[in-house]
């Protein structure tokens, strides 16, 4: 999996943007205006995706490409350094994981406008 699939996964989830907060070195991608995922724009292909902090833990022990959050809570977040040594539906499953943390933790109101967007 590239830097490409990864960006056009993460975008083709609803309401998600992309933006550059930090800076044209790493695109910000977020739902509702919170940030669900991290891709930096060169360098190793690699995502940094919220995740529940015991899952987390259970990642960072079963995978080596998988690490605590670069310049993130590592409570919190993991960087996954996609090189092909974890599979490509595992990759996309923690992406999904990180998207629907952040959805879980939106506003009611703000759950209930997701629902009614394309």
């Amino acid at each position: 999996m590239n830097r490409k699939e990864l960006r056009d996964y993460c975008l083709d989830k609803k309401a998600t943007v992309e933006e550059f907060p930090f800076g044209p070195e790493v695109a910000v991608l977020k739902v509702m205006g919170k940030m669900f995922a991290l891709i930096p724009v060169e360098g190793k292909t690699e995502i940094s995706l919220k995740c529940d902090p015991e899952w987390a833990v259970v990642l960072r022990d079963t995978y080596e490409a998988v690490t605590a959050g670069y310049h993130l809570s590592k409570r919190h977040w993991n960087t996954v350094l996609v090189d092909g040594s974890i599979p490509d539906d595992e990759v996309l499953e923690m992406i999904d994981h990180s998207y629907d943390l952040v959805v879980k933790g939106l506003k009611k109101s703000e759950r209930e406008q997701l629902t009614t967007m394309k």
